[in-house]
């Protein structure tokens, strides 16, 4: 159910806004376009945002030196704005914030959500947090800082407008966006295409190192602690390349490992379409989209993508067997 934004607000004093763990573009638009806009209309309330450390692509958007990435012991706020995370522990470390909140909101477009907060504004078919958070605030009163963080969260979870969660609506926010004198070109060529040299380094080796399998309906690449140290690269590093991984010519799905300690792995999935890794994510306790997901598992690489591909298999032969039937 859609919430209205001034009956929410009514009556708070202090609030805080969080997104989910290792934040990507859409996360970072979203809690920043929503707190530069409750800032410049609600300047009578106090407003925190929580997140990880902001990737540097993303510090192009205002207002991102303000992020708060610690938490005071005990603080109470009136009210929790929790963005772009399907529950509430993939909000990390402010989630004490949300579960000691007087109230709490959730705004999200993860199919797995099962909201969890007091007042869940959830739409699935949404192209991206940052959009639903748009259809939340008045056209009128969007600045162009706002506008910018908002622009960048939609052009990144619907990879530059190609996904098909991309709608009319949404080419109609975007415009309605870069009206504000925003410059959407900039905004993606510098927080979603530029990369570093050592995120192209890292790339280059997940590339040269994937593997297909599935009859080559899939494409599998595991990054392994040793690189990221050979590389001197971090987590935000990885950004992308499942995605690069996915572009693959025949391929149905992209599975991206990334291992954060041993026997344990950060999995991305991406579908052209046939296969719901959301479905699969949260099989394995994780979440997402229909064609975007992740998770994170223990045991062996090998035991990962077994288990992964094992789910992966159950839903072509289900495709397949409907195709034999027509």
């Amino acid at each position: 159910m859609k919430i209205v934004l001034n009956d929410i607000l009514k009556g708070k004093s202090r609030i805080a806004l969080g997104g989910h763990v290792r934040p990507d573009g859409d996360c970072v638009g979203s809690c920043m376009g929503l707190y530069l806009y409750l800032k410049d209309e609600y300047p009578q309330i106090s407003t925190d945002v929580y997140l990880e450390e902001v990737p540097e692509a993303y510090r192009m958007i205002k207002g991102t030196d303000e992020v708060k990435s610690q938490i005071a012991d005990g603080d109470i706020y009136d009210l929790f704005i929790c963005l772009d995370c399907g529950d509430a522990q993939r909000l990390g470390f402010s989630g004490p914030l949300f579960e000691n909140a007087k109230e709490t909101v959730c705004i999200d477009h993860h199919i797995s959500n099962e909201a969890f907060a007091d007042h869940n504004y959830i739409v699935p078919d949404a192209s991206s947090t940052s959009e639903l958070v748009y259809t939340l605030l008045d056209d009128g009163k969007i600045s162009k800082a706002a506008a910018e963080a908002l622009y960048m969260g939609i052009a990144h979870d619907t990879g530059v407008f190609q996904y098909s969660c991309t709608s009319p609506e949404t080419m109609e926010t975007a415009a309605n966006l870069m009206r504000k004198g925003i410059n959407g070109s900039e905004i993606i060529d510098k927080t979603y295409y530029e990369k570093t040299y050592i995120q192209n380094q890292i790339l280059g080796r997940a590339l040269l190192e994937s593997m297909l399998i599935m009859d080559k309906k899939c494409i599998v690449s595991v990054i392994r602690q040793k690189s990221m140290e050979f590389f001197q690269a971090e987590p935000s590093d990885l950004e992308g390349i499942v995605s690069q991984l996915r572009q693959t010519k025949g391929v149905e799905v992209a599975i991206f490992l990334h291992e954060i300690s041993p026997q344990k792995f950060k999995v991305s999935l991406r579908s052209k379409g046939k296969v719901d890794v959301s479905e699969i994510a949260k099989y394995y306790g994780g979440g997402g989209h229909v064609r975007a997901a992740g998770v994170t598992m223990e045991g062996s690489s090998h035991d990962v993508i077994n288990n992964i591909t094992a789910r992966i298999a159950i839903q072509l032969n289900h495709e397949e067997e409907q195709d034999e039937e027509k």
